[in-house]
């Protein structure tokens, strides 16, 4: 139970350092997170090789735009209209 805990806890952190990375670091840690939560050690090294090649998350808050508030609302200019998120 102890070992089941510590893993998931693990890979919990690997999970949320790795969404500050970009590229293959991030793919790297969370399938090297996932691998070891199911497979232990040896799943561990397969899982960071294939999420090294496969990537991970892109994740984009701004979308290269400028981005503007009214009031407590969010939006940005494309093709002269106001995109609200």
């Amino acid at each position: 139970m102890n070992k089941i805990l510590i893993a998931l806890a693990s890979a919990g952190s690997l999970a949320v350092a790795s969404a500050a990375l970009a590229g293959p670091v991030s793919g790297a840690l969370i399938g090297a997170g996932t691998g070891a939560v199911v497979a232990g050690p040896p799943g561990a090294v397969v899982g960071g090789v294939v999420g090294a090649v496969v990537g991970g998350p892109n994740l984009h808050y701004y979308h290269h735009h400028r981005v503007y508030m009214d009031g407590q609302r969010h939006y940005y200019f494309n093709h002269g209209r106001r995109n609200y998120y």
